[in-house]
């Protein structure tokens, strides 16, 4: 049945004894600590996989792949992951404000004259299908384990591996496989070190120096049966005080996201959470969604993430590489996380081939090539994410000029959609076209404030506005673009 956990251990058995040597241990069983250990299993490279809990992760966000990061995913050979999950194709956005909607679909793919797809799905069932990619792949190991120091030489200087608590599983007698914590420190070595523990990092502090900041939270629940506006899209809808992302994960369930700005959302157990959906969510919704929505209060389980910003940064020590969300965090609005980590692990894929992870030094040298090279992509979805974000969720009056401008600029259609959903979806990767497209958003936004004044008699206050927009744009869209330049 599609959606099924995996019926087979994903550990391997039997668990390497401590003081075990590979050539890679990645931290972390995601979306990149998957990939990346198949990637390099099959280039011949000793993997150690090392996930504190293999079961089927429960998260309301990566869900939805971009065209970028499912070409990604075909050129790494793992788009079979995507086969039964019921995972659905998705073909473009719809963006709503109000009554007024906006299609946008994605761009054409120049070698098959097709639109390009990307794809929604339970993102628990695509991460046990990477793990079991990589379970399946010759010189790849795989160890439930928390992690909880890594080992360096007698200078501490060089990583030399990593300490943990591992989880010993056994065979019941059934055909089932259960697991007990072991109370020993094992030790595995490798001279390289992936971190790629996600979001919650559990080392980020210990390599990164850059903070991380929470910008607001979504708020997640399912609802099923519904038809949508448009379709095997995903939906932006402008809502007030900030977005809600709508789109499917399997052909019967759709995911809503509510996103309520600031540090910690309404307390669900005082009820204010509850209160704030039914009287500000509910009523900004398309009619179609309104009910199911309410009927979902009542029955799903409503679940919340933080969403948090880090720009990107190189770690230091010898051996150590920090990879996705541990290094590198943007707005999930846009839904371009999975779309960088994949791309990472391609470029790693060339980065780091042939005997360059023998020699810290060498592989050092190529990380920070890596680093910028990885830019291209990252830094536009980075900006994009952070900047639309602003765009959407602000209330003072200059924000909301610009919201209004980024709303009809979208509905000019031809290239003031096509260009910026190609940046959106991780198939163009230029900072130049980026930065053409917000400044044309900016100048269109101020355009429409003298377009739609009453009389020519408010032109001098309307001057003054219209500064007020355009240091509103590059104060949202300068200080993103800056810390792309740093490393």
């Amino acid at each position: 049945m599609p959606g099924n956990a995996q019926t087979f251990p994903l550990a391997t058995q039997p668990v390497p004894e401590s003081g075990s040597s590979f050539d890679i241990i990645v931290i972390g069983g995601g979306v990149l600590g998957a990939s990346f250990a198949t990637t390099f299993g099959r280039q011949g490279k000793r993997v150690l996989m090392l996930e504190r809990d293999l079961s089927e992760p429960d998260r309301i966000v990566g869900e939805l792949l971009q065209p970028g990061g499912f070409s990604a995913l075909k050129e790494l050979g793992l788009a079979d992951c995507l086969e039964g999950i019921d995972a659905v194709p998705t073909v473009g956005y719809g963006v709503i404000r109000g009554s007024d909607t906006v299609h946008i679909p994605y761009t054409t793919d120049p070698k098959t004259g097709k639109p390009m797809e990307g794809r929604s799905f339970h993102h628990g069932r695509f991460i046990q299908k990477l793990r079991a990619a990589a379970a399946g792949t010759p010189n790849v190991t795989i160890v439930e384990a928390t992690v909880n120091e890594v080992l360096y030489d007698q200078d501490g200087v060089r990583a030399t591996g990593v300490g943990c608590t591992s989880k010993r599983s056994t065979d019941t007698g059934d055909g089932s496989i259960s697991a007990e914590s072991s109370s020993s420190n094992t030790r595995y070595m490798a001279p390289i070190i992936v971190v790629a523990d996600g979001c919650l990092s559990k080392f980020r502090k210990q390599y990164i120096s850059k903070p991380v900041e929470t910008t607001s939270s979504f708020i997640g629940l399912i609802v099923k049966n519904v038809n949508l506006p448009f379709p095997n899209h995903g939906h932006v809808i402008l809502a007030t005080p900030s977005p809600i992302l709508v789109y499917q994960i399997s052909t019967t369930e759709t995911r809503i996201l509510i996103d309520i700005p600031g540090n910690k959302p309404p307390s669900l157990a005082t009820g204010g959470l509850r209160s704030y959906l039914e009287s500000i969510i509910h009523p900004q919704l398309p009619s179609a969604l309104q009910q199911p929505f309410l009927q979902a209060l009542e029955t799903e389980r409503l679940r919340s993430m933080p969403n948090s910003f880090l720009p990107p940064s190189t770690s230091s020590d010898l051996g150590i590489i920090v990879l996705g969300d541990a290094m590198n965090m943007r707005h999930p609005l846009t839904g371009g996380g999975m779309t960088v980590a994949l791309n990472d692990v391609v470029y790693l894929r060339e980065f780091l081939k042939g005997d360059v992870l023998k020699d810290q030094e060498v592989t050092m040298v190529q990380m920070e090539l890596f680093f910028w090279k990885r830019k291209e992509l990252s830094a536009v979805i980075n900006i994009l994410a952070n900047a639309l974000y602003a765009l959407f969720s602000g209330t003072d009056p200059s924000t909301l000029a610009l919201r209004r401008g980024c709303f009809s600029y979208f509905q000019m259609g031809g290239n003031c959609v096509q260009g910026p959903i190609a940046l959106l979806s991780g198939v163009h990767r230029s900072r130049s076209t980026l930065i053409y497209h917000f400044y044309r958003v900016a100048f269109h936004s101020i355009w429409l404030l003298f377009h739609t004044a009453d009389s020519w008699t408010e032109y001098p206050v309307l001057v003054l506005r219209a500064l007020k927009v355009f240091w509103t744009a590059c104060v949202v869209f300068l200080p993103l673009l800056w810390s792309e330049c740093k490393a």
